[in-house]
């Protein structure tokens, strides 16, 4: 066996860096001479450039035991990470070239084993070396911001510098070596409004005073470019959609001075009137508001709220009307925000309200006649003589044009016919005796009628008791038979 002391198994390397000076076609012999490399140089450790583009395999370096004499008796061996795949070596002359295209973002280095044997014995010559090759970065991969486009948003009327979002775009090639994916941001479009820090990404705004009932949404295009910035970097582009968000920097107006309702007097209580409405630019919870009515001859009568969506006004009829006796109410209202920046209060301000005048009218209805009392309870004595007055029954037209009332009874509360009613003057009489101990109570209606308009009708209850006079003898319940015997006393009791 040949002694192996003396002997050593080295690799030297032929770096890319060649290929840029026109070295990447020439033939083994051709390269500059590699010596020996002294012991204190760490061998192990080899770089070439990644995406080598040329038609022949990359030349990568050469392996060779100081007991090659030349003459083909020794054979390399080349094993372990790519050995046959990715790299191939000439087993007489040590030469390794890349089969394949080296990209260091699919994998960044190789652990290989080279050794050096008889060619006839295949007995190991030199122990088994282990290097790596390392492959080292070009610049081939262009900045990309993966989670792109963004969506932003940032308050209206925010000061110049204000942060808005970050964006941060990632580059595949190797951060620790030159250049490559050292990346500086540019905005491209959506100045003067806004701004991009070159070395962080954070877009900021950078113009004062942005109003979203102007203008609402932006669209900012922000560049990340490669190698500090420099010429020849690579770029990568994203879209960011900035929309400006609302504060409450608008007062509520009404778009009216004054406005004018009517309302039938006939309109129940809780009913609606009319709807107004204190405009604001703002959106959201800056346009809500709430209204109040602060003044006007009408606040008692009226009511006003807020409807469910925190918009409009709803004036309601609080109080029963009566055209005849009032016809016209004033209402003075006030709409204000009911939420406002930086904990102001709505006593803070005066600014975020406004206030309206609301005339109403009410409408007169054709009512049905009014009687004096809304039921009678009279009484008549039964031994009354037929034509007797009971009472007179009043009744009045509420209208302004008083028509004259005429009255009648409903005969299904009467059918026996023991009353009547003058039609003109509104007089209760009996028409027929009464006898208490037949009929104690009779309960009537009386109604009341316009003359001009029949169908203005209106009834009252009338109950009238009959009160009782001494008119019945009195009689024995049972006939009884009694006995007395001929010499009875006076005073003596008889039997039955």
């Amino acid at each position: 066996m040949e002694p192996r002391s003396a002997s050593w198994l080295y690799v030297t390397l032929c770096m890319m860096s060649l290929l840029a000076q026109g070295f990447n076609n020439h033939p083994t012999s051709s390269l500059p001479r590699v010596q020996r490399v002294k012991r204190g140089w760490v061998w192990n450790q080899f770089f070439v450039l990644e995406e080598y583009t040329g038609l022949d395999p990359l030349y990568i370096g050469k392996l060779h035991s100081d007991m090659d004499k030349g003459d083909g008796s020794i054979k390399y061996i080349l094993t372990g990470e790519g050995a046959g795949t990715t790299f191939t070596i000439d087993d007489s002359t040590g030469d390794i070239h890349a089969i394949q295209r080296l990209d260091r973002e699919f994998k960044s280095q190789y652990v290989l084993r080279a050794q050096a044997r008889n060619r006839l014995t295949d007995r190991p010559l030199e122990p088994e070396s282990e290097f790596i090759v390392k492959i080292q970065d070009i610049n081939d991969n262009e900045p990309k911001f993966l989670d792109g486009p963004y969506r932003a948003s940032v308050a209206e009327m925010s000061k110049i510098g204000t942060s808005v979002i970050q964006l941060t775009a990632t580059d595949a090639d190797d951060p620790t070596y030159g250049n490559s994916a050292r990346v500086v941001y540019s905005i491209l479009e959506g100045q003067p409004y806004f701004s991009v820090d070159a070395k962080t990404g954070v877009v900021r705004v950078s113009l004062t005073d942005m109003d979203r009932e102007t203008r609402e949404n932006y669209t900012v295009v922000i560049q990340a470019k490669d190698m500090g910035g420099q010429l020849g970097g690579l770029t990568g582009t994203t879209r960011v959609d900035i929309s400006l968000g609302d504060v409450n920097d608008n007062p509520p107006i009404f778009d009216q001075r004054l406005y004018q309702m009517s309302v039938p007097e006939s309109a129940s209580v809780d009913s609606e009137v009319g709807r107004i409405w204190a405009k604001d630019r703002d959106v959201g919870v800056n346009a809500d508001m709430t209204y109040s009515v602060i003044d006007g001859d009408g606040r008692d009568t009226f009511g006003i709220a807020t409807d469910s969506s925190n918009r409009y006004a709803i004036i309601t009829v609080k109080k029963p009307l009566d055209f005849e006796a009032k016809c016209s109410y004033t209402l003075k209202v006030e709409g204000a925000n009911t939420h406002l920046e930086d904990g102001t209060t709505l006593s803070d301000v005066t600014t975020f309200s406004d206030v309206t005048i609301v005339h109403i009218s009410v409408d007169d209805v054709d009512e049905p006649p009014v009687f004096d009392a809304p039921a009678y309870l009279l009484e008549v004595a039964e031994d009354a003589d037929v034509g007797t007055l009971v009472r007179m029954i009043a009744a009045r037209d509420p209208d302004g044009d008083n028509n004259t009332v005429r009255y009648s009874l409903d005969r299904s509360s009467d059918p026996d016919k023991f009353f009547y009613m003058d039609i003109t003057s509104g007089a209760l009489m009996t028409l027929r005796p009464l006898d208490r101990e037949q009929l104690a109570w009779h309960n009537i209606s009386v109604l009341a009628m316009e003359m001009n308009n029949p169908s203005q009708l209106s009834s009252v209850a009338v109950s009238i008791r009959v009160r009782d006079v001494n008119d019945n003898a009195p009689t024995l319940s049972d006939y009884l038979e009694a006995y007395v015997c001929d010499g009875a006393r006076a005073g003596q009791s008889l039997s039955s």
